[in-house]
């Protein structure tokens, strides 16, 4: 069985043949992100491949905001780059959830909640209890807690 740090590895010596230096690049980077996480504390571990998946995310997000600093300061090459990449981690995650399933998957959350008695701004944190489990891993907790205020505040 191979495992999401193996498929790293291989995808990356695939990148070094085909002399492709954004994917080894960023490849080279990620792995290095998890060789960090293995070592950390105490003892070096094995990562298992959901956490992983964890430094991956981590890593896309740190491109995307790192995409939008570059875009803002008015470097747009620098700011593609970290696009581009962003999009090579993409292939590594779990299929993010369209914009409409967030919504329908919140909204029963808000109904639970509701139901359960939560109100005002208490609702928030059980709402976000019971859609954090069902969405992990399928979409960032930014985008995830934008959504439960918009609900929340009845959009």
């Amino acid at each position: 069985m191979t495992t999401l740090k193996s498929k790293l590895q291989e995808d990356l010596n695939a990148a070094i043949k085909e002399r492709d230096e954004l994917r080894s690049s960023t490849l080279r980077l990620t792995l290095a992100a998890i060789t960090k996480e293995e070592v950390a504390g105490k003892e070096k571990r094995e990562l298992s491949d959901d956490e992983v998946s964890k430094v991956i995310t981590k890593e896309a997000k740190k491109r995307r905001e790192a995409a939008d600093a570059f875009a803002q300061g008015g470097r747009p090459e620098q700011a593609e780059r970290e696009k581009a990449e962003g999009e090579i981690l993409a292939v590594y995650l779990p299929k993010q959830l369209s914009d409409d399933a967030l919504r329908e998957i919140v909204a029963q959350a808000v109904e639970e909640a509701r139901a359960a008695g939560a109100e005002g701004p208490r609702a928030m944190g059980q709402v976000m209890k019971i859609v954090n489990p069902k969405v992990a891993g399928q979409a960032e907790g930014g985008r995830v807690a934008a959504v439960v205020k918009q609900l929340l505040a009845g959009a």
